[in-house]
């Protein structure tokens, strides 16, 4: 490519030979039906070469279509474009006096891409993100739109789908009335003792931070919908000022806390939409596992804190609520969600990323998508009983395979 394109955090840098920003749903399909090979860069927010054709092939990027954000308050449905990230799309549904059921830590990540790769929020009883979607619209290999909605026989394959069906153009989300949320601070949880379900299910969305460099959790954020009760929480101690997850960050680049009710779309996010998320320089890795083994998995963690300490910013322990997308990591079982934020160094991540994984490999881990992971493919087909149906699915929709990459491509194979 003429312009060297990274993802967002840099450890990526993409070997397409070319980039196309099409302006317009025709240009688009004009460049699908006329490349062999094509993968679509969402927000960059991925921290694998999920998004990256290869070589000989052509990447997509979104933002400059229209940025369609249409609001059906009489179905409470929204239809948005490939394109629109969460902070715009929340602004604008929040304008029609509706509400989003859930958002993940990031306002910053565009639709499409957040529930190709699974990603969530949290809450015992909050699905990912995907499950908001009621149909989805693809461009697929020849150029041609393709609607897969909710009830259809395929649909568990359309939505969580990593890009390998087709150019995502739009999507139709559930919309449910507005409210508003209250963010609560705590700060020394210990492990010995946690009786997760109980602080899991202590509010709306709650997360657990740690820094591993001792058993137990630094921060605990519960968010709390306003229309619902919100129980004592005794295990922990009040914040008493403003903070931020990672360590030496400016708690202003976070959304309000110290209980003050504000709007759903600017409380569910752990960041503001103006600030830099997180701490910016930084590698992911995100393993989610069966629920009801989160205090085992927490501390086979901790027998290896020593190990992880030494590259970590944070870490965040999330809920989700099993779904029925077939390729989603939260497919099929209630789940715990263990993310690690990691210092900016591949070389000094990778070793411990592995190691980490040795001692999770008990508890049937399946890697978040776009997050650092060195699980291998054929481990990985063994962890989606539904994979077979997924691979049917993408032959139908594209028999030539242009939307498969590498990534994508070891995943699928039989």
């Amino acid at each position: 490519m003429a312009e060297s394109v990274t993802n967002w955090a840099g450890n990526i840098t993409y070997t397409a030979k070319e980039l196309h920003r099409p302006r317009s749903l025709e240009a688009l399909r004009g460049v699908v039906a006329h490349s062999d090979r094509v993968r679509v860069l969402g927000s960059g927010h991925s921290f694998n070469a999920i998004a990256d054709p290869g070589a000989g092939g052509v990447l997509v990027a979104l933002d400059a279509l229209p940025a369609e954000v249409d609001v059906d308050t009489a179905a409470r449905t929204v239809r948005v474009g490939g394109g629109v990230r969460y902070a715009e799309l929340a602004r604008r549904v929040h304008g029609h006096g509706l509400a989003l059921a859930n958002m993940a830590s990031l306002p910053h990540i565009s639709v499409a891409g957040s529930v190709a790769t699974g990603t969530h929020g949290s809450g015992v009883g909050n699905g990912p993100l995907a499950d908001a979607v009621r149909e989805v619209e693809i461009v697929t290999a020849d150029g041609s739109t393709v609607v897969i909605a909710r009830g259809e026989e395929r649909f568990g394959g359309a939505v969580t789908s990593l890009g390998a069906l087709g150019v995502v153009t739009a999507l139709t989300l559930d919309l449910e009335p507005a409210y508003d949320v209250e963010q609560h601070v705590y700060t020394e949880l210990p492990l010995a003792g946690l009786d997760f379900e109980t602080v899991a299910a202590s509010a709306y969305s709650v997360s657990l931070f740690t820094d591993w460099r001792a058993p137990g959790f630094t921060q605990v954020w519960r968010k709390r919908r306003t229309d619902q009760p919100l129980p004592d929480f005794p295990w922990a101690v009040p914040a008493k000022v403003a903070l931020h997850p990672v360590p030496g960050m400016p708690a202003r680049n976070c959304t309000e806390q110290s209980g003050v009710p504000g709007p759903w779309h600017e409380r569910l996010p752990h960041f503001r939409a103006e600030f830099t998320p997180s701490s910016g320089a930084e590698l992911q890795s995100e393993y989610l596992l069966p629920r009801e083994h989160a205090v085992d998995v927490l501390h086979a963690i901790d027998s290896v804190r020593d190990t992880v300490s030494g590259v970590l910013q944070t870490c965040e322990v999330r809920t989700v609520a099993g779904d029925a997308q077939w390729l989603s990591p939260s497919y099929g079982r209630d789940t715990v969600a263990v993310h690690f934020t990691w210092v900016a160094d591949t070389a000094a991540v990778l070793p411990v990323v592995r190691r980490l994984e040795e001692v999770l490999e008990p508890f049937d881990p399946r890697p978040h998508w776009g997050k650092v992971f060195t699980t291998p493919a054929r481990v990985l087909r063994g962890r989606y009983p539904r994979l077979a149906g997924f691979r049917a699915l993408a032959r139908e929709l594209d028999p030539a395979g242009k939307f498969t990459n590498a990534f994508v491509g070891e995943l699928l194979a039989d």
